[in-house]
């Protein structure tokens, strides 16, 4: 995943610093250990004092937040290209697939993002609104073509996909798992 996401506005040169090894090292202990991993290594890792880390990120959820902050954006420009794809069902499970890619790329992410849903005043909340949004917009279009169920809504169709992820993480030995998982909740989605 690029390098994307930017230090707030306003660091000192340092500071700046600081922040962009912390996100580049959490990425790698998330990557190596999930979302759980110690975030005295990662500060370790970065070469500075876990006060620094706190400073930056005054929580787990916001260091998660400003890791999944690429793979979110990522979504977004997806789902915005797949608004225009001529078959409207088609484009939703394309973009479904990614979110389940994307959600299995750090153990433990895909459970966070299923609390975030829980509880939107999480840091992490701030990408899963947009998430919501550009999904809702390829869900309602997948409806409208008559493709999905009305009653389909895309909190329910989020919290599946992040379940498929989290299944998916919990048997690594069946790397089609998370595929027929989708595919079986696609079924249910026909009208």
């Amino acid at each position: 995943m690029a390098d994307t996401v930017r230090p707030p506005a306003g660091l000192r040169a340092d500071a700046r610093r600081n922040y962009e090894r912390l996100l580049t090292e959490a990425r790698v202990c998330f990557a190596a250990h999930g979302t759980d991993a110690s975030l005295e290594d990662v500060a370790k890792r970065a070469g500075v004092g876990i006060g620094t880390l706190y400073r930056h990120f005054p929580n787990r959820q916001a260091l998660m937040s400003a890791v999944f902050e690429d793979a979110a954006r990522e979504l977004l420009v997806l789902s915005r290209e797949l608004l225009s794809a001529p078959q409207p069902c088609g484009a939703l499970v394309t973009w479904l697939r990614e979110m389940v890619t994307h959600a299995s790329e750090y153990r433990g992410l895909s459970r966070a993002l299923m609390a975030v849903d829980l509880d939107g005043s999480s840091a992490l909340a701030r990408c899963s609104h947009p998430i919501r949004e550009a999904g809702g917009a390829l869900l309602v279009r997948a409806q409208e073509a008559g493709d999905v169920r009305g009653d389909v809504e895309i909190g329910d169709l989020l919290q599946l996909t992040h379940a498929i992820a989290l299944a998916a993480e919990g048997n690594p030995g069946d790397p089609e798992l998370a595929d027929r998982l989708l595919t079986l909740t696609l079924r249910g989605l026909k009208p």
